[in-house]
């Protein structure tokens, strides 16, 4: 048997932390909403320190084009967000906001 490298890679998982202004803004509401037009699933959540926890699963090309997407809607609010990639986990369904 033969395996093909078609230059696509498999679906990764990404935590992306997002610093500023980000909280109280309606961030994570906006996030829902855009991500709803993604095929991607996961969460985002307020945390502790400020920041805005976005954990997401999909293609890479597809997780790039939500990151532009939340860029132009809430790029006013973002001062810096950082992103750790590791290998998709079956854990998501759907998209939602987690409170805790």
């Amino acid at each position: 048997m033969v395996e093909q490298d078609n230059g696509l890679a498999g679906p990764e998982r990404w935590e992306v932390y997002f610093e500023g202004h980000v909280q109280g803004v309606g961030f994570r509401y906006t996030t829902r909403h855009i991500a709803a037009g993604f095929v991607v699933s996961g969460y985002v959540k307020n945390l502790p320190d400020g920041r805005v926890l976005l954990v997401i699963k999909g293609m890479p090309e597809e997780m790039d084009r939500l990151l532009e997407a939340i860029q132009k809607a809430m790029g006013r609010y973002i001062r810096r967000s950082i992103r750790h990639q590791s290998p998709a986990t079956g854990e998501f369904r759907g998209f939602e906001i987690r409170f805790s």
